[in-house]
């Protein structure tokens, strides 16, 4: 087997089937997540509900997939793998069950939060699968082909849900995201391996030292000692506002705003979300090539601020829709991008002993975020419109680029 600074650069089959499951597990949560955003139109223009009563909504399974998440990364650490993707999987096929025959907002509203909670499962855990089973040169590929599960689970909610909640009502938009749950559960149980554990070796010190992925990390937290990883989450916290302002809005946006039927603003959308998939693996594949994850991230953060400030301008100027509806595809596609390569990198620093928790936090950060501003950018939408959203989008994203590190760090 060929080895590069003790890591093995072989890649089989498996870990592809492994990765495959990994993707579709973290797929399904996503459809869920934000599959629920694509249904404001009808919670709003069926059922009756304000936007900011929507947005509560929308909100709820962020909130509980960022409670989950630190406890879920804390689980992977100790159990491995395996058992958080099937429990996490199976937990959530049973709470959205239940929410097939519930009428009530207040229980709809908690029965998304805890389905959102198990479906937190699946993102720590396949993550930590990448990172163990591929070496630091395919890492940022595979590490694209996994984050491609949240645009491509967008995509598939996007030409589904909207469609079974107009044609045969809430119930059956949510059975979409259940019947992927099950198949989760089922797949990660027969298919999924966890890698082997890290081995511990003394360094010149005689302080454990664990070897995994061709990276050399201290037992110790990873927090301590440098503002590497802090510097990671702040960035991805700024850049996933105007992901999650996006992903919950654009197809209200074109439904509301522009006057689209919601089968038709949901292929803008998944068009969109398909297009987001091939961006994260090609910045995977860019990383790998040029060696670093923070260069692409800054590229990233670039774009993304001058996608949303051209949206913002043409929805304030009132340009024709073939513009604004191209302008609200690139922006969207740009927002999505960048998500593995911050993804690789935390876990990259972290090491396998912290992994599991340091994606948590990487993730928890991001749902919080979301999850606060949602409500926040429904209520600013219905009070005084869209541009200034994406305006305010716009600047948040630019934030992020000075913060960016200079370099990717490794710990020795």
């Amino acid at each position: 087997m060929e080895t590069v600074d003790g890591e093995s650069t072989t890649v089989t089959a498996r870990h592809w089937l492994v990765l495959a499951v990994a993707t579709f597990v973290a797929a399904s949560g996503s459809a869920f997540v934000i599959g629920v955003g694509f249904l404001l139109p009808h919670l709003t223009s069926v059922m009756g509900l304000s936007l900011p009563q929507g947005g509560v909504l929308v909100a709820m399974p962020l909130v509980g997939m960022a409670a989950a998440l630190i406890a879920w990364g804390w689980l992977v650490d100790r159990a491995g793998e395996k058992v958080v993707l099937v429990a996490g999987s199976a937990g959530a096929a049973v709470t959205l069950t239940a929410a097939l025959f519930v009428d009530s907002f207040a229980l709809l509203a908690v029965l998304l939060l805890v389905t959102g909670a198990f479906t937190a499962s699946g993102n720590s855990a396949s993550g930590r699968l990448v990172v163990s089973w591929f070496p630091a040169h395919r890492r940022g590929l595979a590490m694209g082909v996994r984050q491609m599960s949240q645009p491509a689970g967008s995509a598939v909610a996007a030409m589904t849900m909207p469609l079974l909640a107009q044609s045969y009502g809430l119930g059956a938009a949510f059975a979409l995201p259940l019947a992927m749950a099950v198949v989760s559960a089922v797949a990660a149980l027969v298919v999924v391996t966890d890698p082997p554990p890290p081995e511990a070796t003394p360094d010149a010190g005689g302080e454990a030292v664990s070897r995994a992925g061709g990276e050399a990390a201290t037992d110790g937290s990873p927090y301590r000692g440098s503002d590497y990883l802090y510097r990671v989450h702040g960035v991805s916290v700024l850049l996933v506002l105007p992901q999650g302002m996006l992903q919950a809005f654009l197809l209200t946006w074109l439904v509301l705003g522009h006057g689209w039927s919601a089968v038709s603003a949901g292929v803008v959308v998944t068009v969109s979300q398909v297009l987001g998939a091939v961006a994260r693996i090609v910045a995977g594949a860019v990383s790998d090539r040029v060696g670093s994850r923070m260069t692409p991230i800054r590229g990233v953060a670039i774009s993304v601020t001058a996608g949303l400030a051209a949206l913002a301008v043409a929805e304030a100027l009132g340009a024709p829709g073939v513009i604004a509806v191209t302008l609200g595809v690139i922006a969207t596609v740009l927002s999505v991008s960048d998500n593995g390569l911050a993804f690789t990198a935390v876990a990259e620093f972290a090491g396998p002993r912290w992994s599991g928790r340091a994606l948590g936090v990487q993730n928890t950060t991001q749902f919080v975020a979301i999850s606060a501003s949602t409500p926040l950018v429904a209520a600013v939408i219905d009070a005084i419109g869209y541009w200034p959203v994406f305006a305010g989008a716009a600047v948040i994203a630019a934030l992020a680029i000075p913060l960016v590190p200079t370099a990717d760090q490794r710990r020795a």
